[in-house]
């Protein structure tokens, strides 16, 4: 598994971005060159947000848990929604003002209306993406190409001042570990919480 590689890569990224650093818990954050065109669009981020929930959601309702395939959409559904979770709570807990808000890294525990640290976009993206990775990364090498996605995502969050370089450092890092764990659960989790029609899947459903 190369999941530390990818977590690697994006922080290769974030470097690279810009090689001053300034402050954060890590040392490492400043404002990058503000950018809202071209691929780094906030349109394009929320696209991709977006995108990836309807994905994950379709798949796992279509699919149902019948096979490996559906079994990994709803692990993603898991992963994506305890990670969402996780990154709110420590949202409202570290209260830090985004770069759009303040040129100081430093600004942590400003009021609930400060809620860059952690990114919970690059988290729910991550958390997205890792049970597939974890499940056929090993068979079928392609599918590492989906890191592309958070380590995109992590960027233009920056770009935009949407997020500092520990704000989806530590995104990357929640979603990628609570998607491994979802991945090795002995079975998804949310999916036990509902009826059991929901295991079968649209596509089984009405497959003649």
């Amino acid at each position: 598994m190369h999941i530390r590689g990818f977590l690697a890569a994006t922080a290769a990224i974030t470097f690279s971005c810009n090689a001053v650093a300034a402050g954060g818990p890590f040392g490492i954050d400043h404002r990058l060159h503000y950018d809202n065109s071209g691929i780094w669009k906030r349109s394009d981020q929320k696209a991709l947000m977006y995108g990836s929930i309807l994905t994950v959601a379709g798949g796992a309702l279509a699919f149902g848990d019948n096979d490996k395939l559906g079994d990994t959409f709803w692990r993603s559904v898991d992963s994506m929604v305890v990670a969402g979770l996780g990154a709110q709570a420590m949202k409202y807990t570290f209260q830090r003002e985004r770069p759009s808000q303040t040129s100081n890294p430093d600004a942590f525990f400003r009021g609930t209306g400060a809620q860059s640290f952690p990114s919970g976009e690059v988290a729910a993206i991550s958390a997205a993406v890792t049970p597939f990775i974890v499940n056929y990364g090993d068979q079928h090498p392609a599918v590492y190409a989906l890191a592309v996605l958070p380590a995109y995502d992590a960027v233009a969050r920056m770009k935009t001042h949407g997020h500092w370089q520990s704000d989806v450092l530590v995104g990357a890092a929640l979603g990628t570990g609570i998607g491994i764990w979802a991945a090795r659960r002995h079975s998804p989790l949310i999916l036990g919480w509902l009826p059991g029609g929901f295991q079968v899947g649209l596509v089984h459903h009405f497959k003649p």
